[in-house]
This record gives C-alpha cells, sequence and structure tokens, in this order.
C-alpha cells in the first residue's frame, strides 16, 4: 500500500506533547515518591520537584488553551456521533482482522469520535480536578487564612489526587499502546516528532496535494 503524507500536527502542537508527557511522567514518578511507594530523590527534594512540575504544568496549561482559543484547534475536540459506532466496532474487532480504519485523519480533523470524547473528557473534567486538587494539596498551609480549613479535608483531597494519577497511568498506557496500530507500529509517534501522518494513497483525503504550511 502506497502511503502519502500529510501534515497534521504544527510545531508548537509537537513541542508542548512531548513536554506534557515528560512532565507527568516526572509528576507521577516524585508523586509516587511523596505516598511512600520508594525512596528516589527523597521526600523532601521529591516534593520540592514535584510542586515546581505541577506548577510549570498549570503554566503549559494556559498556553495551550490560549493556542486552542487563538487558532480555533478547540473545534478538533468537538464530539461527534458520526461514525463513532463503526470507530468503536473496529477497536474491538476489525484492527485484528486486518480492516482498514473507517476514518481517516485530516488536518481539519486530526481525532476520530472516540478519541474526541475521550480527550473532551479529560480536558473537561479530569485534568482540571487534578490540577486543583493539586493546589488546594499545595497551599494546605494557607487554608486556615482562606476559611477553608473547616470547608475541606486534607485526606479527601489528596485521595482525590492520587486516583486521578492512577487513572492517568492507565490512560498512558492505553495511550502509548494505540500509538502503535498505525500501519507500522512507530507510524504515529514519528508524526508527533516530524508533523506528518502517513495515509493510504487511495483515499480521498490524499487526492489534494497537501504541503507543510510556510508560517508554521
Amino acid at each position: 500500500m502506497k502511503m502519502v503524507k500529510i501534515y497534521l500536527f504544527t510545531r508548537f502542537e509537537r513541542i508542548w506533547h512531548w513536554v506534557q508527557m515528560l512532565l507527568i511522567f516526572m509528576l507521577i514518578i516524585t508523586g509516587f515518591e511523596v505516598h511512600g511507594f520508594y525512596t528516589l530523590f527523597g521526600f523532601e527534594s521529591a516534593v520540592k520537584l514535584h510542586n515546581f512540575l505541577g506548577i510549570t504544568w498549570c503554566i503549559l496549561v494556559v498556553f495551550i488553551i490560549f493556542w486552542m482559543l487563538i487558532t480555533a484547534e478547540w473545534k478538533q475536540y468537538i464530539p461527534t456521533t458520526q461514525k463513532l459506532f463503526e470507530v468503536a466496532k473496529y477497536y474491538l474487532f476489525g484492527i485484528f482482522q486486518g480492516k482498514e480504519h473507517p476514518i481517516h485523519q485530516t488536518r481539519e480533523s486530526k481525532h476520530n469520535p472516540l478519541q474526541r470524547l475521550i480527550y473532551l473528557g479529560l480536558i473537561s473534567s479530569v485534568l482540571p480536578v487534578q490540577i486543583v486538587t493539586g493546589l488546594l494539596y499545595w497551599t494546605y498551609n494557607d487554608w486556615q487564612g482562606w476559611g477553608l480549613t473547616g470547608f475541606l479535608d486534607l485526606q479527601i483531597v489528596a485521595t482525590i489526587h492520587f486516583i486521578i494519577a492512577v487513572y492517568l497511568i492507565h490512560f498512558i498506557i492505553i495511550h502509548v499502546y494505540m500509538t502503535t496500530t498505525g500501519h507500522t507500529p512507530t507510524a504515529h509517534i514519528k508524526a508527533m516528532f516530524s508533523g506528518y501522518e502517513e495515509i493510504p494513497e487511495d483515499t480521498p483525503v490524499a487526492v489534494w496535494a497537501i504541503k507543510k504550511p510556510k508560517n508554521v
């Protein structure tokens, strides 16, 4: 099958993807050390590093949101039911039968319907709760001055923060596995470095010539 390259992921998009991956990975490592699962940096150093990484991640999220708003990339996450069940059926059965994916990526639609629902859930609920609980955890000594001591419980905040971290670990494992389901095991990973995704030449998307935008 002859493949054609299309430019999907901009430079900034690729940079924040890998930086965010590194930050989340290090947050997980230091977070589990803070909870006493092992000793790597030392408790005090792990706490300081975890707090620094968390604040850095919050700053990055602000830049990502701003970028999505000014570039209209937020539209990539609008949910749709069009071919949703076909995509779900493909991942449950079709992928193991060598069938073709029911949807091919385009610059205007990078994510399939299932991805849109999952990413929207992460962006709208999971990640905000993780960030808020992390900030509350970090500012615990200020709760009394803010009048939150009798309203919030540190153990509950810490538990929620930890449960979401475990959920994110499972998401990352599935996400990494899904990156290997392209026409080659490394095709999707390479696309997040180069910006170019490969699709079959005979698909409708590949009919028109696609070149890297000069202004990106």
